[in-house]
């Protein structure tokens, strides 16, 4: 009989099943995509491995060198700055050292291919200040390079680093600090030897999203013409039609990611940092002298230039330039199908984030909180990755379901999930559910256990305690969660090429068609509706910025490292 209740107490209930069925259908495009490299149609891997990995890795590894240690670079030392400095506009830097996360990496590369090109003003300018006449008269540098790409890219993803860092500054003690002062370090000395490793796991953290963004980027590095492995797998699925060699460089990629997050972790196996102060006193800001005060404000002036206003300025110009586009019935179509996929995905993605949550913590079973942990996998994973681990099964599945309805009921229904949206949202959801997850369970974890048992106490089922007293006080998290899928989704562009269906265009899609034809100046009303949209998610953290006090972390709302 003991035997008999400790089964029926381990017996799952629905929202156990319904949670490790919906972490499944999340995980089964990475599952898909290992499959499909380990038993490919045709294997070209010897091909891959002798022409195309050589290069095509070599230039991934440097690029996301470049833009890991650039990240850390300015993220760190714009953080640093902020938090221990006293200078002119110091609050407005504050939170404008943000706005690069409202500016993708393609816009960004596309107005400083357009500033800096031979035609282009910079150049163009030089010419006529100096009288040359062509290139042959004078030294420029190559516009479209890896170098240019790797500048690109720091400057879009350097607010992960500078976010999370200056979380970490701010809730360091000054007692700390003027420790390192009394045994005769300076500003530097402080900064390396107390400020940094305490800091440390921030910017490693920072840093590898950063890493794991470039590996995910697709328009940059393509406009750029710099051989990664993202390009390689548009190239072998929309060149050859080989799913299985698409595949295998996808699982590549997917190595990557986990091997990064491994060093991570491994970087701090038997390392803590701690703070030794048992109290809190806020950090004195040191005012330095007028020079160096306004090198300050230069140094932190500089990533918001060239990194968003300079930018913008760009797209702007392009789209003044062309406002009848903005009565054009493709524009607001790309709009209207932006605006319901990112929509879809945000609202999706929020209620199964919801749902998993709430059923792995009421789940007896550790496999339901483990795969709840493990979907988090989906927002690592490039676009590209996923867009081929989605496609084939989702594909599989349609032309099953089409020859089940002709067969029984004389009906062709055609491709109901990869001839519509559907197989776009569905990649958006399994990307972006991560950030759900995250800031979902990070509100389940604020609301005190006595309240459902009171509920459950006085008759309350678990769907009345998750409705009733669960989400009236998790819906702040829920929506800001919400905003920020929303503005992933908006600003996805490789999942968004592979998967949609045809002459369906979005946002994305329609910048990067205009650009890929050299015509930047029709995609500028388009990206300058991503840029806007965008700066939603700035405001948000600003916001979250000016109310956080040191001690809390107040980049909360940033996208979760899985």
């Amino acid at each position: 009989m003991e035997a008999l209740r400790k089964i029926r107490f381990a017996t799952p209930d629905g929202w156990t099943l319904g949670s490790l069925a919906l972490a499944s259908v999340l995980l089964m495009p990475i599952v898909a995509v290992g499959w499909m490299a380990l038993n490919p149609t045709e294997n070209i891997w010897p091909h891959l491995v002798a022409h195309v990995l050589p290069v095509y890795l070599t230039n991934t590894l440097l690029l996301m060198a470049l833009v890991g240690l650039g990240t850390a670079v300015v993220g760190t030392g714009a953080a640093w700055l902020v938090v221990m400095t006293d200078f002119p506009g110091r609050r407005v830097l504050e939170w404008a050292l943000l706005a690069p996360l409202a500016m993708p990496a393609y816009i960004g590369a596309y107005a400083l291919v357009d500033l800096l090109e031979y035609a282009g003003p910079v150049q163009g300018g030089l010419r006529a200040l100096f009288g040359w006449h062509d290139s042959r008269d004078y030294w420029f540098p190559e516009i479209r390079s890896i170098w240019s790409a790797g500048f690109v890219l720091t400057l879009s993803l350097y607010p992960y680093v500078y976010l999370l860092v200056r979380a970490a500054f701010r809730e360091q003690s000054v007692c700390a600090l003027e420790v390192g002062r009394a045994l005769g370090c300076g500003p530097w000395g402080v900064f390396w030897r107390v400020g940094l490793p305490l800091a440390r796991p921030a910017v490693a953290v920072g840093s590898a999203i950063a890493m794991m963004e470039t590996l995910n980027d697709f328009g940059a590095v393509d406009y750029f013409n710099v051989p990664t492995l993202t390009r390689a797998v548009f190239s072998i699925w929309l060149d050859t039609y080989n799913a299985g060699g698409a595949a295998q460089i996808a699982l590549v990629m997917l190595g990557f990611v986990l091997l990064l997050l491994a060093l991570e972790k491994i970087s701090r196996r038997g390392k803590r940092f701690h703070h030794t102060s048992r109290r809190y006193r806020p950090i004195r800001r040191a005012r330095p002298k007028r020079l160096r005060r306004w090198a300050v404000v230069s140094i932190c002036t500089a990533p918001v230039l060239f990194g968003f206003v300079l930018p913008t300025l760009v797209v702007g110009w392009h789209a003044l330039g062309h406002l009848g586009q903005w009565a054009e019935a493709g524009f607001w179509r790309a709009i209207l199908h932006t605006g319901v996929l990112a929509g879809l995905a945000a609202a999706v993605s929020c209620a199964v984030g919801v749902f998993m949550v709430y059923g792995a913590r009421a789940s007896r079973l550790s496999l339901a909180r483990w795969l709840a942990q493990a979907t988090s996998l989906g927002y690592a994973a490039p676009g590209a990755v996923l867009a081929v681990g989605v496609l084939i099964p989702l594909a599989a599945l349609d032309h099953r379901m089409a020859d089940l309805a002709e067969a029984w009921l004389g009906v062709d229904i055609g491709l109901l999930l990869t001839g519509s949206a559907a197989a776009v949202v569905f990649a958006y959801v399994v990307r972006f559910s991560a950030i759900a997850h995250g800031a979902i369970d990070s509100a389940f974890g604020r609301v005190t256990p006595a309240m459902e048992l009171a509920a459950r106490t006085l008759g309350e089922t678990r769907r009345g305690a998750l409705t009733r007293v669960h989400l009236p006080m998790i819906k702040g998290s829920v929506l800001t969660a919400g905003l920020l899928i929303f503005v992933d989704s908006v600003k996805e562009l490789p999942a968004t090429l592979i998967l949609r269906p045809f002459n369906f265009e979005t946002l994305s899609t329609t910048v990067y068609g205009a650009a890929s034809l050299e015509q930047l100046g029709e995609a500028g009303p388009a990206a300058l509706a991503i840029i806007v949209v965008g700066l939603a998610p700035v405001a948000l953290l600003a916001r979250t910025m000016d109310r956080s006090r040191p001690g809390e972390i107040s980049g909360g709302v940033a996208q979760p490292m899985p």
